[in-house]
């Protein structure tokens, strides 16, 4: 474990998630903000996880001019279990919790939406979770969902959002299973329906489900979006009408690096661990979650 000057502790926190790895350095000093050093994203694109992890790592240490021999912790979560480097893992609810109080401390809340799932999870504001709910295996609700949509529209993804925001009639997608409403899709490009109209509607359905969802959790207040679809404006747009419209007490927030909000939180549990075991004179114990 290296410390430097001020008692400055150097912790990483990585979240491997199944389309991308977010990265997070910072520097942590007691009594003071933590101070992010380096930030990254890597989508996996089919390549092998370990590696990308491995090379990301390597990357940006080099960037920031560090040894892993200077990192006091290397957190790790999501599926970064399998990250042998680590030294500990923090399940993603606690991370994303923690991270998005971090990026937003009014938030109370994070609507976490991956390319598989979407959870919410409920805090309070010191980042103790509350509550924790998920949707259904189903991928209706998720970044998968939406990519094997693009394909049939012969859109990009990034290209979503601001299609959805052209919407004029968008048409209504019921359907909570992925091969249905995929099929639903199917029709509705046969009977000439637009492709801002049909993300649309399926941003509206996505939106009526994960509004419920934090509904079911009690959560009122300030909602941060994180998760790899915050920086979808349209799923964002789609969400703020459906919680006016429902006369709801959540405010939807997004926040620049909000898909880095479960590395940040890895990152900083790791530092406080870190911090605590060094105060009690104990050694860091590799590989336990938490």
């Amino acid at each position: 474990m290296s410390r430097e000057a001020n008692d400055r502790l150097l912790a990483a926190g990585l979240d491997v998630g199944t389309a991308a790895v977010k990265l997070v350095l910072l520097a942590d000093r007691p009594g003071a903000p933590a101070e992010t050093l380096l930030t990254r994203v890597e989508r996996i694109r089919r390549r092998d996880a370990r590696a990308v992890v491995e090379g990301l790592f390597a990357e940006a240490l080099g960037a920031a001019g560090l040894e892993p021999h200077d990192l006091a912790y290397v957190a790790t979560t999501g599926e970064g279990d399998m990250v042998g480097f680590r030294t500990g893992h923090f399940y993603g609810m606690t991370t994303h919790a923690r991270g998005g109080l971090h990026l937003d401390p009014e938030a109370r809340a994070v609507l976490d939406i991956g390319a598989l799932h979407c959870r919410g999870v409920a805090m309070d504001a010191r980042s103790k979770v509350l509550g924790y709910r998920m949707t259904s295996q189903c991928a209706s609700g998720s970044g998968q969902f939406l990519e094997n949509i693009c394909r049939y529209l012969g859109v990009s993804l990034d290209e979503i959002g601001s299609l959805s925001l052209r919407a004029d009639k968008p048409e209504p997608c019921s359907s909570i299973c992925a091969v249905l409403a995929e099929t639903d899709v199917i029709n509705m490009v046969s009977r000439g329906i637009s492709a801002p109209n049909i993300i649309k509607g399926i941003h509206q359905s996505m939106a009526g489900r994960y509004l419920k969802l934090l509904t079911s959790l009690g959560v009122k207040g300030v909602v941060l979006i994180t998760g790899g679809l915050a920086a979808d404006e349209g799923l964002v747009a789609a969400l703020r009408e459906a919680a006016d419209g429902a006369a709801s007490d959540i405010d939807f927030h997004v926040h620049p690096e909000s898909v880095l909000a479960g590395a940040y939180g890895a990152a900083l549990w790791g530092a406080f661990r870190a911090r605590k075991l060094g105060a009690m004179g104990l050694e860091l114990a590799s590989g336990r979650a938490a």
